[in-house]
């Protein structure tokens, strides 16, 4: 990973656009990127493939944003055209947990941005501040933007509509991004391609510059009665339907019986997201392609590699790979579907909802231009006739290493290539490779110290004090001399840790400017940051947090106090939330916090885990729709909690699920048991649901092992 581009986004607060040719290694950069940051991030796609490919969900399901154009205006608009803001605003009702997500995410990752329409972005924009309640463009995150404006463009449906208000479909020309100092960062090595002609050529046609493409040079690879016979070719077609058609009559030449392998499916994945196909036909002799990189150490194919299968087993598929005489085996992968939640320390987690269990591999005598983005190939044919749209010729070209691996199946014209000068204007003018180094010298301490005192600030905890006192007052049970000597006791502690926070933010940043004039060294910011964290840390955790936390052990079971107790176990929550911040709290590359005193914590308010506090509420008698309601979660979460007890036989199945369906299930279980959730799906009556299969299936395991 190029360290100047990591470091502006880790160490600054800009918002960025990185793109690259193609091959530049984007989607490494992004895989490298969430694995080594220490911001609270989240990744999401404009497509569902786009969105699974990079370890993300898609920006729809994330933001519930409606389908239909949205037009960013308060006038009246005909609802058959689009929406305006009114009609946007009830789309961000979200549940708890979202909001609480999204009121934590500091880096919002957007990657394949190429496809993003600018009225998406602004529809994601509008519900960030809203939900964030701060008027900052996208609420004040920071905005990572990965893609390749060349690639494939925004689809657009009624381009007029969108024109009302947007000069252009690309993301660049949302209303969000002209108020924002975004920086386009550009990854320039290519990886994929190493002959200067052919990358000569290549950049010609991605730039749209007609004058300086050797179309003479390009088309001496125009063949069109090429035939491919033994050899490895892909075509890459501009439509499903073509490729399809392809690969069918390929498959059917060769005259020996296949197999078809399905997907195994496991919880919640949308068959419109489905990365492979869900019944896998495949014969030996069949010509394939990888859709992954290899995990293993080994790392024997890429995605996009081609193989010819040479043996099919239940469990394994054998293959040679293109160029290669050694067999390798292959087995089934998996592709999860995720949601991000926050965990009780305000971590952003991933959840897996569902899984695809798949091989890797794909009939590859022919693929979409849609479906290569991102592959490498050493053979290609291409028909880059009229149904190619703007940025297609650029992009299966440059699936190919070399030009003389390309067969032209109709050559390469002018009127072919396209020029989008609103592309160029916009990368010109936000271009800042030359200026990476100089914007994070300036930026990145002032970011880093604001940062820190962030962290710090415990200002808000007099209101809470106040707060507190006053619910003391109008609680009759309470000790009230107690409580009101334990008030000032707080009220004092937190007035002086307020003064002392105003102080060290008007030192720490004279610190700062002297530093950057030079008259300072950045170790003596670094001691008074370090002094201060472990100071504040010291100090909450001693004279607010354990005197509070010991006033609530006393009367946590007391009768009549239920709302009291949960209001003060909230704000002893919100106290032990702020003293572990202080423990992830960093200078740059400086952790601030003493180890000693990282282990001196000590955190004795148990959380209850999440789906036990569910569990609770079922025992008490309430049904799933209330439990969902009381707790902001869907159904289908509760019932996921639910299967978790059913696994330990504590579940009482007849509460969930019809007493005619237990008795279907268990007559199929007991006589006929299968594998994975899609066997006992296609297996019992339509009516049953994936969740309450899963709940039985526990259940029954449970009893079995008995």
């Amino acid at each position: 990973m190029n360290n100047h581009f990591f470091d502006l986004i880790e160490h600054t607060n800009r918002s960025v656009f990185l793109t690259g040719k193609a091959g530049t290694g984007k989607t490494t950069f992004l895989n490298d990127f969430v694995k080594k940051t220490r911001k609270k991030h989240i990744v999401v796609a404009p497509t569902g493939i786009a969105a699974i490919n990079a370890g993300g969900v898609t920006i729809h399901s994330m933001f519930g944003l409606p389908l239909r154009t949205f037009l960013p205006t308060t006038e009246r608009i005909d609802e058959s055209i689009g929406n305006n803001i009114a009609d946007l605003m009830p789309h961000f009702k979200y549940r708890k947990d979202k909001l609480k997500l999204l009121r934590e995410v500091e880096v919002l990752i957007i990657d394949e941005v190429s496809m993003l329409r600018a009225d998406v972005l602004d529809m994601m924009d509008f519900s960030l501040r809203f939900i964030r309640r701060n008027t900052q463009r996208f609420g004040g995150v920071q905005m990572l933007f990965i893609g390749d404006l060349y690639q494939l463009p925004p689809v657009v449906r009624d381009e007029h509509i969108l024109k009302m208000y947007y000069q252009s479909p690309f993301f660049f020309d949302s209303l969000a991004i002209k108020d924002i100092p975004l920086l386009t960062i550009e990854l320039t090595k290519v990886y994929r391609q190493s002959d200067e002609g052919f990358l000569a050529i290549l950049n010609a046609i991605r730039d749209g510059d007609v004058d300086n493409i050797d179309f003479e040079h390009l088309n001496e690879r125009y063949d069109p009665g090429f035939n491919a016979g033994e050899d490895s070719y892909v075509y890459l077609c501009s439509h499903n339907k073509m490729a399809d058609e392809i690969n069918q009559e390929k498959l059917k030449e060769i005259k020996v019986d296949g197999s078809t392998y399905e997907a195994k499916l496991f919880g919640e994945f949308k068959e419109n997201q489905f990365p492979n196909e869900q019944f896998l036909e495949l014969k030996v002799g069949a010509q394939i392609m990888f859709i992954r990189n290899d995990i293993s150490p080994e790392k024997r194919y890429f995605n996009g590699k081609l193989g010819e299968i040479v043996g099919l087993d239940e469990s394994e598929i054998r293959v040679v790979l293109d160029g290669s005489e050694k067999e390798i085996t292959v087995k089934r992968e998996v592709w999860e579907q995720k949601k991000y939640f926050l965990d009780t320390d305000k971590n952003i987690k991933e959840e897996v909802l569902g899984s695809f269990e798949q091989f890797p591999i794909k009939l590859a005598w022919a693929v979409t231009i849609h479906k290569s983005q991102g592959l490498t190939f050493d053979k290609v044919i291409i028909d880059a006739g009229k149904s190619f749209t703007a940025g297609q010729v650029y992009v299966a070209l440059s699936r190919c290493r070399t030009l003389e691996g390309i067969v032209l199946k109709s050559k390469i014209t002018p009127e072919v290539i396209f020029k989008d000068n609103r592309i160029l204007q916009f990368q010109g003018s936000t271009f800042a490779n030359d200026n990476v180094e100089a914007i994070l010298n300036q930026e990145k301490y002032d970011y880093s110290i604001k940062k820190v005192l962030r962290t710090l600030d415990s200002r808000w905890f007099l209101h809470e004090v106040e707060k507190w006192n006053k619910l003391s007052m109008a609680t009759k049970s309470i000790d009230n001399a107690k409580s009101n000597q334990l008030y000032l006791q707080l009220k004092h502690e937190t007035t002086q840790l307020g003064k002392i926070f105003e102080k060290l933010e008007k030192i720490l940043f004279q610190k700062v400017s002297n530093f950057i004039i030079e008259k300072e060294e950045w170790t003596e910011i670094e001691t008074k940051s370090k002094g201060a964290v472990n100071f504040f840390f010291m100090a909450v955790k001693d004279k607010i947090f354990n005197p509070l936390k010991e006033f609530y052990a006393e009367i946590k079971g007391a009768k009549g106090l239920k709302q009291y107790n949960d209001e003060l176990r909230d704000w002893l929550e919100d106290i032990e939330e702020y003293l572990n911040s202080l423990k992830d709290i960093y200078l740059l590359e400086t952790r601030l916090l003493d180890e000693k005193n990282d282990k001196e914590v000590s955190m004795v308010i148990a959380k209850v885990p999440s789906q036990v506090l569910t569990f609770q509420l079922f025992e008490q008698g309430k049904t799933i729709a209330e439990v969902a309601f009381e707790r902001g979660l869907v159904k289908e979460t509760v019932i996921g909690h639910l299967a978790k007890f059913a696994e330990q036989g504590l579940l009482d199945i007849s509460r969930v699920i019809t007493t005619d369906k237990i008795k279907a299930f268990e007559n199929e279980f007991y006589k006929n048991p299968h594998e994975t959730l899609s066997e006992w799906k296609a297996a019992l009556p339509n009516e049953f649901e994936f969740n309450e299969i899963r709940i039985l299936i526990n259940h029954y395991n449970f009893k079995k092992q008995k």
